[in-house]
């Protein structure tokens, strides 16, 4: 009897683990099955964006050259957090939560931050989690002649930073490939990537996290449109990390569905 038991307790176990298993391996994204349908629209803010930061570039390092910022005036610079034109909302990402396979992953580098006269460009950008052996999954590039710049990437929750790296680039034409880094991101934690220098911490950028690649960010009218999704019911959010995010229900077919988003001002 106790053989018995302990055996049925084995086959028990073991189909249980099987079954996480089985459940941990569907639940990883697939690629290589697009679908014929889209999705556009428009991302709309409601209120007023808040105002730029002005920036006394006299109090930091290499003042000079980081004068020669084209946006600076007289040692001030406007740092800008959010891109509003007549309402229209830039640089918000929209992306789809619930979706289990479709379309392959864009060709590395899936991001490429350049710190370029005191600044990184672009703004707002998309990350993921890399993959054990992957490489140039999201590289940072110093642009800069003879400033040293410090790239640190944070995952961001609140008011908490989790640091991913920091790795210093002394030099024009370094290049910091932060892949292995992005091995850490978790689904249930990470959601927001925050890039700053530790040099000159007024250079700033932002990126959201994504676990598929059904993402696209808002252009200077507003406007996005994500394609190659399968037919289906999908849960879409259009995000902003300084202004919130608001998510639909939305039933995709084999053409293109609108749907609007509207964040509000904090």
């Amino acid at each position: 009897m106790k053989k018995l038991a302990t055996a049925l307790t084995i086959a028990i176990v073991s189909l249980g683990m099987t079954a996480s298993a089985s459940f941990a391996k569907k639940a990883k994204y697939e690629g290589g099955a697009p679908g014929k349908g889209s999705i556009s629209g428009t991302v709309t803010l409601k209120g007023d964006a808040p105002p730029p930061i002005m920036e006394d570039l006299s109090k930091g390092k290499n003042v000079e050259f980081c004068s020669t910022h084209p946006e600076a005036k007289d040692g001030i610079r406007p740092r800008v957090k959010v891109v509003v034109n007549g309402g229209k909302l830039k640089d918000a990402v929209v992306f789809i939560e619930n979706i289990e396979k479709g379309k392959d992953w864009p060709a590395n580098p899936i991001a490429t931050f350049d710190f370029k006269t005191c600044d990184i460009f672009p703004k707002m950008a998309v990350v993921r989690k890399s993959g054990k052996k992957e490489k140039e999954l999201v590289k940072i590039v110093n642009q800069d002649p003879d400033i040293l710049h410090n790239p640190h990437g944070y995952s961001v929750a609140g008011a908490n930073r989790k640091t991913l790296f920091n790795k210093p680039l002394p030099s024009k034409g370094d290049v910091a490939d932060v892949s292995k880094s992005l091995k850490r991101f978790k689904k249930k934690k990470d959601s927001h990537f925050f890039l700053q220098c530790d040099q000159h911490n007024f250079m700033e950028a932002d990126a959201r996290i994504v676990w598929n690649p059904y993402y696209a960010l808002s252009g200077d009218d507003g406007s996005f449109k994500i394609d190659g999704i399968p037919a289906g019911k999908y849960k879409v959010t259009a995000w902003q990390p300084y202004v919130g995010s608001v998510t639909q229900e939305i039933t995709v077919g084999d053409g293109d569905t609108a749907a609007n988003f509207e964040l509000t001002a904090k």
